[in-house]
């Protein structure tokens, strides 16, 4: 199948530079805006996406659709581009892309092919694309490595295997690391600090652990405009660990650390927002201080 219209859902952080990529490499690139915030349209509008006024619109106008948007929708998004590749009797290759459970993605595969369209398991590892690069973009199941012409355009599509749930399981593993490290350290630091210990405890990791100081420095920050969205991204990763038999109990108190951030008003920042100025010391003095009057 030749590709040469891609649909977005939904041109959020992730969404929009990605959408910006392929239009900038020769595709058309459509969305639908309808019930999206002001942000998300703004966004779009930036990246130079086309908007569908209509859900089925845009899954009639599309060969590929990819789904990057936050965990806990992707059940009834899927419901809804099923419903609509049924109505419209869409060819639709369906991606996936989210930060879901294996078995997750594995009950939404029957969901749109029983609609007719295709599915891949995909995850999205890395940043937003800027200045040409791309994020990894892992795949698996049947119609991975139809997904993988879209790298003729730019995005780094890696299939993985044709078992539905391989990408999405090394999502889940990476981003255990790499966000459950985060939340361990704002939580240590925090602590430091309504101990009145916070000097003495970054002193430490300065002296014996340089590199991860530089972690917490460069990245905590920032942690505020994301910590809202990650909730159910952790609460995936729990899922996840959970039906392997493993423990749950350790992505639930990085889900509730996520929670504790977002539920400030830091928690209000978004990517664009947020003060770029307020440096590691600043963010852990202003979380403590709202902890102090906020002890429930």
């Amino acid at each position: 199948m030749g590709i040469d219209t891609v649909a977005i859902l939904s041109p959020g952080d992730m969404g929009h530079a990605v959408g910006n990529l392929l239009r900038e490499r020769g595709l058309r690139v459509l969305t639908c805006l309808e019930g999206r915030s002001a942000r998300t349209k703004s966004l779009s509008d930036k990246a130079g996406i086309v908007d569908v006024p209509t859900l089925e619109g845009l899954v009639a106008e599309s060969h590929v659709l990819l789904s990057i948007t936050v965990s806990e929708i992707v059940p009834t998004l899927c419901t809804q581009v099923a419903a609509a590749v049924k109505e419209t009797g869409t060819d639709l290759l369906f991606a996936e892309c989210n930060a879901i459970a294996p078995q997750v993605s594995r009950e939404m595969e029957p969901i749109l092919t029983e609609s007719g369209a295709r599915y891949v398991d995909a995850s999205i590892v890395g940043g937003p694309p800027r200045n040409g690069s791309s994020p990894r973009f892992y795949a698996s199941g049947e119609h991975a490595e139809e997904l993988a012409q879209l790298r003729d355009y730019g995005l780094d599509v890696r299939p993985v295997g044709e078992e539905i749930g391989q990408a999405s399981g090394i999502k889940m593993c990476y981003a255990a690391m790499t966000k459950g490290s985060s939340a361990l350290y704002a939580q240590l630091l925090l602590a430091a600090e309504l101990m009145g210990l916070s000097e003495h405890v970054k002193d430490e990791f300065h002296h014996s652990q340089p590199a991860v100081m530089q972690r917490m420095e460069r990245g905590l920050p920032g942690i505020p405009a994301k910590s809202r969205r990650w909730v159910s991204e952790m609460q995936e990763i729990e899922a996840t660990f959970s039906h392997l038999g493993l423990t749950h109990h350790l992505f639930r108190g990085v889900t509730d650390m996520y929670r504790l951030i977002g539920g400030t008003p830091l928690g209000e920042e978004t990517p664009e927002s947020r003060d770029r100025d307020r440096d590691l010391e600043e963010t852990m003095q202003f979380l403590a201080e709202w902890v102090r009057q906020h002890p429930d």
